[in-house]
């Protein structure tokens, strides 16, 4: 039977569900407060260029996520650059030089550590005693541990744990390694380097903008399927009616109830739309959205003039806060789009530190990181930059963590986002595009079945 559904939020959460409640032929209305689609991975205008609030890179294990881009009429292949997984810093800058050949799975990761650079044989051994190790325990760690803790029960190199585990770890759950889930990063090597599909391991860089890379296309794809998305329109509290139903208030009444509602917004927003249901069940879930702590990802954006560009599309830069070297990745945007001719893209994940040094300090850093280790004295020297920062892009991803599933509680109310807890805890993802679009398909599939989705 046809029904009507309301999404609370237009993220990528949001729009995963909307559109596989779309897909199912049900009617849906999306409520989204702002007024560009993506939540905390959309585009903006700064310096009137379009970015992205912050710069990402997908995996090929990001399936859902492909699989929804894709069936809103978007071509991966137009919209996203792929590369072979590597991990390569510039010549000279103390770091290595690590790239997988286009073999089959495993043999593309045994051929790339065989031909790295920068890495003694005592750090080649590490890296394959870990990788055989993990494989056969199945890439799953029933106790969990921290990130650190693993590296050192397995005995991994300094050297290797600086230029490999670490950026890794950093990059995937935003969590600095002593703080951060073993088991859950575990989670996504799984996915990606123990898949045995080599595109897994891929590394997918959206040259499109985030929200016209999949939010702006479910809208359309909705708008095909008789659904809505009303942007500008927050949501600021839920009733749940005698008959089952709901009703939202988002500050015009018209009249509309709807039979299940999935909230698709942060954890904070989500914990305090349910705290306004005023409903008992509802506290377990509320407890442990309350209980997460946040993460910040900064990118700071740098544009110089049109002819500047890298030899390398994607850098991993050596971070060394005692030397004011905050960046971690470092992105020509230029061969993404060439309309951005010139701009790079500089990435710092946890970066609660570094966005204390203040836009003006950390942006000129970040320059003089750039034409050190890279030996390009005019990077010092940007024509303008731009710093954003999400204080609130993720939680911090520590082992163990309580996180809610997409039941609340309350037959018909439903969460969507990254930060939900998937039925089998040994698949838990961190908070990523994939963890979100993933949670926001298996609450569509609750909301209308009734059961965890598998």
């Amino acid at each position: 039977m046809k029904q009507h559904y309301a999404v609370i939020g237009a993220g990528w959460a949001g729009c995963a569900a909307a559109m596989e409640l779309a897909r199912a032929g049900h009617a849906v209305t999306v409520f989204e407060a702002a007024r560009i689609l993506g939540g905390r991975a959309r585009r903006v205008e700064r310096e009137s260029t379009v970015l992205d609030n912050g710069q990402h890179i997908l995996l090929g294990a990001y399936t859902e996520t492909l699989r929804l881009i894709k069936l809103a009429g978007q071509d991966p292949s137009e919209l996203i650059l792929t590369l072979p997984l590597q991990m390569r810093y510039p010549a000279g800058s103390g770091g290595m030089d690590f790239i997988a050949p286009r073999l089959p799975a495993p043999l593309h990761l045994a051929w790339a550590l065989l031909r790295a650079k920068g890495l003694q044989g005592a750090d080649k051994l590490a890296l394959m005693r870990f990788s055989t190790a993990m494989r056969t325990m199945g890439w799953q760690l029933y106790n969990d541990c921290t990130v650190s803790e693993l590296l050192q029960r397995f005995d991994q190199t300094d050297r290797l744990n600086r230029l490999m585990w670490y950026p890794l770890c950093l990059a995937a759950l935003n969590t600095p390694p002593e703080r951060a889930s073993a088991r859950v990063l575990l989670n996504v090597l799984r996915d990606s380097l123990g898949a045995s599909r080599r595109r897994a391991s891929d590394m997918l860089i959206p040259k499109a903008n985030l929200s016209a890379l999949f939010p702006e296309a479910a809208a359309r794809y909705l708008a095909q399927h008789g659904g809505t998305v009303r942007t500008g329109a927050k949501v600021a509290a839920l009733q749940a009616l005698p008959d089952g139903r709901w009703r939202l208030d988002d500050g015009v009444d018209d009249g509309e109830h709807y039979d299940g509602v999935i909230v698709a917004t942060s954890s904070v927003q989500a914990a305090s739309l349910l705290q306004g249901v005023h409903d008992a069940r509802l506290d377990d879930a509320i407890a442990k959205m309350q209980a997460f702590t946040s993460e910040a990802i900064s990118t700071c954006y740098l544009q110089y003039a049109a002819p500047v560009r890298l030899d390398l599309p994607l850098y991993a830069l050596v971070d060394a806060p005692q030397r004011q070297h905050w960046g971690q990745f470092v992105f020509d945007r230029g061969q993404l789009d060439s309309n951005q001719a010139g701009l790079l893209a500089v990435v710092i994940s946890a970066s609660g530190p570094a966005a204390e040094q203040g836009h003006a300090p950390l942006a000129q850093a970040i320059a003089a990181q750039l034409a050190q280790v890279l030996q390009r004295p005019d990077l010092a020297q940007p024509v303008w930059t731009q710093l954003i920062t999400e204080k609130r892009a993720t939680f911090a991803c520590t082992p163990d963590l309580a996180r809610p599933g997409n039941a609340s509680g309350v037959p018909g109310l439903l969460l969507a986002g990254d930060y939900t807890a998937n039925a089998d805890r040994t698949q838990d993802y961190p908070a990523t595009i994939e963890a979100a679009v993933r949670s926001g398909v298996a609450a569509a599939r609750v909301v209308t079945t009734g059961k965890m989705a598998k």
